[in-house]
């Protein structure tokens, strides 16, 4: 195939509906200071969140394959590129995925990362608040927002700058449908998109907020980012509210 025909081609796949991200939009400049970038080798691989001042937490699928060193967290940053004032970079000391994390369905995707040293608080970098147990979690139909940096398109393309969206939380019978997850989706799970809005490669990680408070973590979803049949899965953070005091008071 002609080598500009394919290219095109490819271009307009992307641009289908369920095949790419779309809806979302560049997030207002440190708006999000508890926003975290997990880097190995200087390169962005998934999201994070600051929720105390030596602590992030993320996604434990990020972690596998022995993952677990080298990773660099850069909090404080809008453009992944540019050396902006704001940036603050540290080493994780230790990360501890959840014991019962399956791999198979992405169950029990949690990670906590302890840094090497305390945050400068700022405005560019402070902790969020996120669910406890007892708390509301958002209902079916509820609008919640999610950002970061991950790929715009099933192309693979990243943007430098980061991205937010709003999508809802779709129905549990509908998540757990054959056609879509089936018994993979557990209760420990929320899954959340629509038409053409969703997150993708590179989010994963990142926090899932309702009311300002963080009540999910990007876990995992289908192949194709944006495919109807295969919504974004979060993990409900208000399930580990004992096991992450145990880490983060031990």
């Amino acid at each position: 195939m002609n080598r500009l025909i394919f290219a095109s081609f490819l271009l307009y796949a992307a641009s289908q509906p369920g095949e790419c991200i779309t809806g979302g939009k560049e997030a207002v400049a440190h708006s999000y200071p508890f926003m975290a970038s997990l880097q190995w080798n200087g390169k962005h691989e998934c999201g994070g969140f600051l929720i105390s001042r030596q602590w992030v937490m993320s996604a434990a699928h990020c972690f596998q394959d022995g993952r677990t060193s080298d990773v660099k967290v850069v909090l404080g940053a809008h453009s992944l590129s540019n050396a902006e004032g704001t940036k603050q970079t540290f080493k994780a000391t230790a990360v501890y995925n959840h014991p019962d994390f399956q791999i198979s369905n992405y169950d029990n995707d949690i990670a906590l990362l302890k840094l090497d040293k305390p945050i400068t608080e700022s405005n560019a970098v402070k902790p969020v608040k996120f669910q406890r147990e007892g708390g509301s979690d958002p209902e079916e139909d509820a609008d919640v927002k999610t950002v970061g940096w991950g790929s715009l398109n099933n192309l693979g393309g990243r943007p430098d700058k980061l991205q937010e969206l709003t999508i809802k939380v779709l129905e549990r019978w509908r998540c757990g449908r054959g056609d879509y997850y089936g018994t993979k989706f557990t209760n420990n799970m929320f899954c959340a998109a629509e038409k053409l809005k969703d997150t993708c490669d590179g989010d994963s990680g990142g926090p899932l907020l309702y009311k300002d408070l963080v009540v999910g973590i990007t876990s995992n979803g289908g192949k194709k980012c944006g495919s109807s049949k295969k919504p974004g899965l979060y993990t409900i953070i208000s399930h580990y509210t004992k096991w992450i005091d145990s880490k983060i008071t031990q």
